[in-house]
């Protein structure tokens, strides 16, 4: 539920920006609906993730995967620094969520 929130994020940050001012249709559109999805499932997510790391690894898949589309797309360069950070972005994400799993043997 999380990685679909997140993916939704993407998806609607990535069609604001194609929204210009929210004067297209499609994109506002689309905005708007992956917007409330996204929320519906960040707030889905939180009831298993603690809050603070659901919206951490919500906002780092986000930030992730729309920096990755506009660098694909051509709308955005890509550096090997760029990149570099953007590893570094996952890594603390996925941190983050391993943090909060509870281990065996351990009460939490």
């Amino acid at each position: 539920m999380l990685l679909l929130s997140g993916v939704l994020e993407a998806v609607w940050a990535t069609a604001l920006g194609a929204a210009e001012g929210l004067t297209r249709l499609g994109p506002t559109v689309l905005f708007a609906v992956a917007l409330v999805l996204s929320m519906i499932t960040l707030a889905r997510a939180a009831r298993v993730v603690p809050m603070g790391t659901a919206y951490a690894v919500w906002t780092g898949i986000g930030a992730v995967l729309t920096v990755a589309w506009a660098a694909g797309t051509g709308q955005e360069q890509m550096s090997w620094l760029k990149a570099l950070f953007l590893a570094g972005i996952v890594a603390c994400v996925a941190g983050l969520h391993a943090a909060d799993r509870p281990r065996r043997g351990r009460a939490r």
